[in-house]
């Protein structure tokens, strides 16, 4: 195992170790990628000058609405929801500017540790994670890696034996007899660990050589802290797939933007599955509760990482994030594995805020209680606000298209700047313009995820994990 390929970003901290093939010459795919860019760009651009040649058209439009009495309270309401979210935004970037990631502490006070990565149908990929681990800067006397197969269709279970075969006693490994789900593949590992601190790392996850060290030195420095973060970034954003590279530019901005803001409030609302750590404590004060969670008598097979934050949280624990814990994940290169991901964390999200609002404004935990409340205020808005929205535009679409495609593509140019340039400054200038690109496929090709996830959130299923349609 050669892992001396790893290349730095711009800010010299992440190390991105090379565990997979290329698929496609780089000068093909680097083509391709700028012409979307480019594309996307001059489309902005060409609507913002729409825009300002149809501006009379749009105020007449807009005047026109408030003449009726709905008319003025729908705009009234869009309007304080404008205020509230410019707020929150500048709320998010002064608590963002007041982040600081907690420096890795010496081996002396770092804590045994155990790692479990729960595997289904992941192939050799599971092996590679294995191998990242093992490769971390931590004492090996303080560190545990399980792996637990859960029930995989494929040769998972034989990946998993050959990397036991490198490891030796260092990794031990277990197969459920059938698949269970992720959730009780974790169970299994926790109960078996004998760590202070539970990592959960995802089977198609690598880690950085210093990602454990970082991630679990929060514990050692808070002693209120029961769960940690860790940074996601896209794994698979070098292949010919173009939504792995927009992805990669939203991880950045929901993680090293967002999650930096909610850790500075110690309310970070879901530790990922692809890398988090929680402290053992707390985890078994809520473990019963979490593997015999339902929703609406059902068993709950999905949203494990952000029920466990949850419940943690509601317990008076800190969550924070550590931007200095890097993990490289794999996800969808299609819109079918995409579309899909995200129905699984919208029904996820409407779930945990659901259980969030029965302890959020109650005591519990000490101290300011402002950060989780507000947190969880934002949430609910965009629950709430997503089906008027869906109405506002399809009415917009029938009554004004061209009205409303030049507004939304302006829209878009001015809100995706931000994430422009906020990854420009942290990373590479000629992939940050893929958040434009982003911005769009969600605008028209996502936006009916939210008020979907609603109306079927009492559906199971992972959607995503299947042999004929992995990713």
């Amino acid at each position: 195992m050669n892992s001396s390929n790893s290349t730095n970003n711009k800010a010299g901290k992440a190390k991105k170790p090379v565990y997979f093939e290329e698929d496609q010459p780089a000068t093909s795919r680097n083509l391709k990628g700028v012409l979307v860019r480019a594309s996307s760009f001059i489309l902005l651009i060409a609507a913002a000058y729409m825009a300002y040649l149809l501006q009379n058209d749009f105020t007449a439009y807009k005047l026109g609405r408030v003449e009726s009495i709905w008319g003025y309270l729908f705009f009234s309401l869009l309007t304080v929801l404008f205020v509230f979210k410019i707020g929150f935004f500048a709320y998010n970037l002064y608590l963002y500017i007041r982040y600081k990631a907690v420096k890795g502490v010496e081996d002396s006070r770092l804590p045994t540790t155990t790692v479990i990565v729960p595997a289904y149908n992941e192939g050799k990929q599971v092996w590679a994670t294995l191998m990242s681990l093992a490769e971390s800067d931590y004492p090996v006397d303080k560190l545990q890696l399980l792996a637990i197969d859960d029930g995989s269709k494929d040769d998972t279970w034989e990946w998993m034996q050959k990397a036991k075969e490198v490891l030796g006693d260092r990794l031990s490994i277990y197969q459920q007899p059938v698949n269970k789900g992720k959730r009780h593949a974790l169970y299994r590992g926790f109960q078996l660990g004998n760590g202070e601190i539970f990592v959960t790392v995802d089977s198609d996850s690598i880690v950085s050589k210093d990602t454990l060290r970082n991630l679990v030195s929060p514990f050692v420095v808070n002693e209120k802290c029961g769960a940690v973060a860790g940074n996601i970034r896209v794994l698979n954003n070098t292949k010919k797939a173009l939504l792995p590279k927009m992805l990669d530019v939203s991880f950045v901005l929901s993680f090293e933007f967002v999650r930096s803001a909610e850790s500075s409030l110690e309310s970070v609302l879901c530790t990922p599955g692809a890398l988090a750590a929680y402290r053992s404590e707390a985890v078994f004060k809520v473990l019963p509760e979490w593997i015999n969670q339902t929703f609406m008598g059902q068993p709950s097979d999905i949203g494990e990482d952000r029920a466990m934050t949850n419940m943690i949280l509601k317990n008076g624990y800190h969550v924070l994030f550590q931007r200095n814990a890097y993990a490289y994940t794999n996800v969808p290169e299609k819109y079918s594995g995409l579309y899909k991901m995200f129905i699984r964390w919208g029904r996820s999200n409407v779930r945990e805020n659901l259980a969030m609002a029965q302890y959020v404004f109650t005591n519990f935990r000490e101290g300011s209680k402002f950060g989780p409340r507000i947190l969880f205020i934002n949430q609910i808005l965009k629950l709430i606000m997503s089906y008027p929205f869906v109405l506002f535009m399809l009415f917009f679409i029938f009554t004004h298209p061209l009205l409303f495609i030049s507004s939304t593509l302006l829209s878009i140019l001015i809100w995706s700047s931000f994430p422009v340039l906020f990854y420009a400054k942290k990373y590479k200038l000629s992939e940050s313009f893929w958040a434009y690109s982003y911005s769009i496929l969600y605008t028209f090709g996502l936006f009916w995820i939210t008020p979907y996830a609603i109306a079927t959130a009492s559906r199971r299923g992972w959607l995503t994990r299947e042999l004929a349609d992995k990713k």
